[in-house]
């Protein structure tokens, strides 16, 4: 009787262990439910689709207008062509009224239209523009206290990586806001600019089609942040159809560091060391230097006269009268950083120094490395304007 009596309590401590385990059970499996269910809300609102991106900006995007100076004609009934309308892009940077664009968007215009999605138009002036940069900041004039100024949201241009997807924004043809879409190709492309005779460094790359009145309008990042101001397109000259090549946008990082001393000053000087040169391949290493193939560096070709790297001694490539090439410097490292690529050179300056710094080079010359000391001038200004 005593035995089964026990028994009987077991059983129920039993049955009461197994109820609470299983309550158990039940719970976790509703709590690691919910986590789920809710993993995927909490991920679509950090990514939202390109059209509610597209919807979040298109009020900031605005379309600009201004006037190109006539053109000469040979015609003596018509001697002068009247003026003709230039078109372009740009976008809201603050709730002042200031808008950024392409600097080769307003030319040489001081006063320009901007238009926004709504149709409503307001005179702006050109308050500041860097043609080496190609950026541009307008300040609307007028009263726009009827015109809700939304700024679009900086995003962080350093840590794009390629195959990242972007989006471009803009009025090409004089068409109201379209938009655009590819990956990012590579994100510091040297920008070859021959009418300036100069680069441009750390340029985005991109294959997002990108066609004339794009030109001044925000890159985007799939959070809706802009990463750049798009440029253009890049490739042969003539290339038949109406997407050649690739494009390219000025990288947030640059116009952060410029915009702010444009709408102070209306200028940027950029710092300037006064010589060309190549990115020293094995080829050039055994013919010219008698380097070993393998040999890094900057092969300095030519030098402007009484510039920086001129007063510090540093020497270029010669011709002599047999036409043989005898190499140049070969620049090794700037301020203890080693460079390998011409690249490499233009970006250091350009995000490290101003106008008036001294830099270091370390030069390889006749079998020695020297250190030679270089002030910084200011870029001379162009003779020529890059065209559209």
């Amino acid at each position: 009787m005593l035995f089964i009596k026990t028994m009987g309590r077991s059983n129920v401590f039993r049955i009461q262990t197994l109820v609470i385990f299983f309550v158990i059970v039940i719970v976790s499996v509703f709590i690691v439910q919910q986590s789920v269910i809710a993993q995927p809300t909490s991920t679509a609102s950090a990514s939202p689709t390109p059209n509610t991106i597209f919807k979040q900006v298109e009020n900031s995007v605005v379309q600009i207008t201004s006037k190109v100076p006539p053109i000469p004609s040979n015609n003596p009934q018509n001697p002068q062509a009247p003026n003709t309308t230039a078109l372009g892009s740009g976008f809201v940077y603050d709730k002042l009224g200031r808008i950024i664009t392409n600097n080769h968007v307003v030319g040489n215009a001081k006063i320009v239209d901007v238009t926004f999605v709504d149709g409503n138009r307001y005179t702006a002036k050109v308050v500041g523009s860097d043609i080496y940069s190609d950026i541009a900041v307008l300040q609307v004039i007028e009263n726009i206290t009827q015109q809700p100024l939304k700024p679009l949201v900086i995003g962080n241009s350093s840590k794009l990586e390629v195959g990242d997807p972007v989006i471009a924004i803009g009025h090409p043809f004089g068409l109201d806001n379209t938009m655009t879409a590819g990956i990012i190709g590579q994100t510091r492309y040297l920008l070859s600019i021959p009418e300036l005779g100069v680069f441009t460094p750390d340029v985005i790359q991109t294959d997002a089609a990108i066609n004339p009145g794009n030109s001044g309008g925000p890159l985007l990042d799939m959070k809706g942040q802009v990463i750049g101001i798009n440029i253009g397109r890049i490739g042969p000259v003539g290339s038949p159809g109406p997407y050649p090549g690739l494009t390219v946008a000025v990288p947030f990082s640059t116009i952060k560091r410029i915009v702010p001393t444009l709408i102070e000053k209306g200028i940027y000087v950029h710092p300037y060391i006064g010589l060309a040169g190549a990115t020293l391949t094995s080829d050039l290493a055994e013919t010219i230097n008698g380097l070993p193939r393998n040999f890094k560096g900057i092969l300095v070709n030519s030098i402007v006269k009484d510039g920086p790297a001129d007063k510090a001694g540093v020497q270029a490539s010669t011709i002599d009268k047999y036409s043989n090439t005898h190499g140049g410097d070969v620049i090794t490292a700037i301020d203890g950083h080693a460079v390998v690529r011409i690249e490499d050179l233009i970006s250091y300056i350009e995000e490290h120094k101003f106008v008036g710094n001294s830099m270091t080079l370390t030069i390889y010359r006749n079998g020695q490395m020297l250190d030679l000391k270089a002030t910084l001038q200011g870029r001379p200004s162009p003779f020529q304007y890059i065209q559209k």
